[in-house]
């Protein structure tokens, strides 16, 4: 069974390693395995997108919003699609009567 560990607490461990912990240190003194506290060191780094830095985890959550934006952007095309011919099947009936 896995252990789930706040924000607040990888948080704090992210910054002691920053200021120069081991990650054998951290990992003997609060319990978390070094690859744990390594992943979320890695995911609070910042990275570089177009003169914006960005952590693993903003990057993340902008590719899952973007999947969300694209789904929608989608189902409104659909929407419009099937509006337009339902205005076109109307505008014929009328100049056809």
């Amino acid at each position: 069974m896995s252990i789930r560990y706040s924000q607040d607490f990888k948080d704090s461990l992210v910054k002691l390693q920053q200021e120069g912990r081991s990650l054998k240190s951290l990992a003997e003194e609060f319990g978390p395995s070094k690859d744990s506290i390594a992943i979320w060191v890695k995911q609070a780094t910042p990275v570089m997108i177009q003169v914006q830095s960005k952590t693993l985890k903003d990057v993340k959550q902008l590719e899952k919003r973007l999947a969300i934006l694209e789904e929608e952007n989608e189902i409104l095309n659909r929407a419009a699609m099937a509006l337009m011919i339902k205005l076109y099947r109307t505008f014929l009936s009328v100049i056809t009567s």
